[in-house]
């Protein structure tokens, strides 16, 4: 699942990476709220479909 929440950040977010690079520049960014939104509907869809979905 991790991989498919990477991409929803990439496609919705703009981000390159949910990874920590510990640096201010590349882990903080300015977001949209109708990106956020969009990307935490995918999300919870994604979730909505998963066989594990009570683990999350």
């Amino acid at each position: 699942m991790n991989d498919q929440l990477v991409q929803i950040a990439k496609e919705f977010l703009s981000l390159e990476t949910l990874d920590t690079r510990n640096s201010d520049e590349l882990d903080f960014s300015d977001q949209a709220v109708w990106s956020i939104k969009e990307a935490l509907e995918k999300a919870y869809k994604l979730g909505q479909k998963s066989p594990n979905s009570s683990d999350l």
